[in-house]
């Protein structure tokens, strides 16, 4: 077909040519993550009618997620992996956690949650035995860091600083199985001697015939597999949802049998050996596990629940249409509230965290608050640790990527011998150092920069432990709720608990002395029962936050017509797997050829780059080169024709 464009800068050529070159690396469209799940086919339409039944849809796709999670219990795998993690522990050896993105984001909070039950022990010892590793280090977990994950070199790095060696236990987490980061650190793992498992979510026959980083890996015997195939995703490409919260219950029951089978060895107290002797021994854990996901999914998809669920989307939505800001108040699931929050602005373009000194920046569309005072005691708090950042300097990059320069071919036409050599290069390091991370105010300081206003969204997270920080006049939760309401904003509330626990009870129990209308005005509540365990780390509440944080986060997105079908027509490409990914969309969207839809999507990036780069809002780069491909269109009118 014609094509009416305009003049191609040389640069956006020249970036173009080059990720042609080397796109054979990173063509994932073959993949099953990739792929469009006939489910939810019709996402986008569904939600304008029906808010309920698109919630449901998405519920539906978790019917993959929960059935892989059984076939994992019936291979009896979690047992020997336990093993393996519990003898490296007493030996003094330590688990790594390594992921990028979704997975970045898992890992650290795997680590939180071995942290924090440890720490309420007072246990130092397994307290700070298990590390994160996520690319582009703790500032990643609020803000996407560009490009990183392609480097296997900075993968090895990032472990390399954290001294691992032989005795260490390695969980290298990655969602479709191909991200060069996370196999860095796989390699790296292996270099030092120490135990490497590599949990990934698509079928080894795809991965090995398509991608040969991924072939490697998965042919080394030295790794050991987990493979966790779910499906397809619910939203096309987006692993955030189904490939992650497999990974997140099958890491969870396995640190949950460690920790059993580790507390037998330390001065418990006798409640809490009550509670893991239910058990005769750690390996019954994954068959509760089992029991509890499927009772908490079922709920889910009850009318009353879809319905209440319903109204917290549409508040949501109501507050980005007019063009407002939301605030989310939440404690001991701050890192959950997080994770969702920050995964929204790659998968759907919306304005990122801003820093409380950016003026610059577009305002955030949604922010997170901790209840403590200072920003730095916060990020404490919510890491159980101290942040680490990626404080590297230029000649520690240069170093990394020394005979890596431009895009070299794939490995077979360079010839090629050692598998890091197949970076993408140069690299300029962004600023993510602990410095920039405190500028992310998430701590009671940064409110005076983000005071709720008429028309704004507050929405409180809450654990059934919190529950006097809500019915207290002085709690954190009822504070901030009233505070919001007062200054006109719109309010809301999940509160996660056990109490009166009966299928499908969207209303909040009254025997936990909840009343809205007392306590917060006329806010949007629901109630999220949650089975009755005796598990030490809390891993299946830890999985329906998540699932409801993603169904609630993903709906709105799509009543904002962010997503078509369930196409994220919005994607952010940035790093190579989502320029090939926009690139596809392009070529599906308009019949241009791989190369050409390429070539304009460069266009586009350097037309909306200055934006990207200073955090200003933006259009979609895939819908305006559909425009301009579709009508001849200028990137000046076809940014128009958006806005209408």
């Amino acid at each position: 077909m014609s094509l009416t464009q305009d003049a191609m800068s040389a640069c956006s050529q020249k970036r173009s040519g080059e990720f042609l070159k080397i796109s054979a690396q990173f063509k994932l469209g073959a993949l099953v993550t990739e792929s469009s799940h006939p489910v939810t086919a019709n996402l986008s339409e569904v939600a304008k009618q029906d808010i309920a039944g698109a919630l449901k849809l998405l519920f539906d796709v978790d019917d993959d997620m929960v059935r892989k999670y059984r076939e994992f219990v019936k291979s009896g795998r979690a047992v020997e992996i336990k093993e393996t993690v519990v003898r490296s522990l007493k030996s003094g050896g330590r688990i790594f956690f390594t992921g990028c993105g979704a997975t970045g984001r898992l890992s650290i909070l795997l680590d939180s949650v071995w942290r924090d039950f440890w720490s309420s022990l007072n246990e130092t010892n397994w307290q700070h035995r298990t590390f994160s590793v996520m690319a582009g280090g703790d500032y990643a977990l609020i803000k996407s860091v560009e490009g990183f994950e392609d480097f296997t070199a900075f993968g090895g790095k990032q472990l390399r600083d954290l001294g691992v060696r032989a005795g260490d236990v390695i969980f290298a987490i990655t969602e479709g199985g191909e991200t060069s980061f996370v196999i860095g650190t796989a390699w790296e793992g292996v270099d030092a001697g120490a135990k490497v498992y590599f949990v990934y979510n698509n079928p080894d026959e795809i991965l090995c015939r398509d991608v040969e980083r991924s072939r490697e890996v998965i042919k080394d015997p030295r790794i050991e597999k987990i493979n966790l195939t779910t499906g397809l995703m619910a939203i096309t490409g987006s692993t955030r949802m189904q490939a992650t919260s497999i990974q997140l219950c099958v890491m969870l029951t396995i640190l949950e049998m460690a920790a059993r089978e580790l507390i037998l060895d330390c001065g418990v107290t006798p409640p809490l050996l009550k509670a893991v002797t239910r058990h005769r021994t750690p390996k019954d854990v994954p068959a509760e596990f089992l029991a509890a996901l499927e009772e908490l999914h079922a709920s889910l998809k009850s009318p009353e629940l879809l319905a209440q669920l319903a109204k917290l989307v549409a508040l949501e939505e109501s507050v980005y249409r007019a063009g407002c800001k939301n605030n989310y108040f939440a404690d001991r699931f701050g890192i959950d509230v997080l994770t969702d929050t920050t995964e929204r602005s790659p998968t759907f373009c919306t304005p990122p965290f801003r820093k409380f000194d950016d003026a610059t920046a577009t305002e955030s569309w949604a922010f997170l608050f901790l209840p403590q005072d200072e920003t730095p005691e916060a990020w404490r708090h919510l890491l159980k640790r101290e942040p680490r950042c990626v404080e590297w300097n230029e000649n520690e990059v240069r170093e990394l990527l020394a005979g890596r320069t431009g895009f070299p071919q794939p490995a077979e036409a360079a010839g090629c011998k050692d598998r890091r050599d197949r970076d993408i290069a140069p690299y300029q390091l962004p600023k993510i150092s602990r410095a920039e991370l405190m500028r992310f105010k998430i701590g009671l300081d940064g409110l005076k920069y983000r005071p709720p206003g008429p028309g704004d969204g507050a929405v409180a997270i809450v654990s059934e432990l919190e529950k006097e920080s809500l019915l207290s006049t002085d709690g954190f939760y009822r504070v901030q709720l009233e505070a919001a309401r007062k200054a006109g904003a719109k309010t809301g509330l999940i509160y996660f608990g056990r109490e009166n626990w009966t299928r499908g009870s969207a209303s909040l129990p009254k025997s936990a002395g909840l009343s809205c209308g007392s306590a917060i005005g006329d806010c949007v509540s629901v109630f999220i029962p949650v089975p009755e365990t005796s598990f030490l780390l809390d891993g299946v509440t830890r999985v329906v936050v998540k699932l409801v944080m993603n169904a609630l986060s993903t709906c709105t997105m799509v009543r904002l017509g962010r997503v078509m079908g369930n196409t994220m027509i919005w994607v952010v490409p940035s790093n190579l797997k989502l320029i090939d990914r926009a690139t596809r969309y392009i070529a599906r969207l308009t019949g241009l050829t791989y190369e050409a839809a390429n070539q304009l999507l460069f266009e586009v990036i350097e037309y909306v780059e200055p934006r990207m780069k200073s955090d200003q809002a933006y259009p979609p780069v895939v819908g305006m080169a559909v425009l301009r491909a579709r009508h001849g269109l200028t990137n000046e009118k076809a940014e128009k024709q958006l806005a209408k």
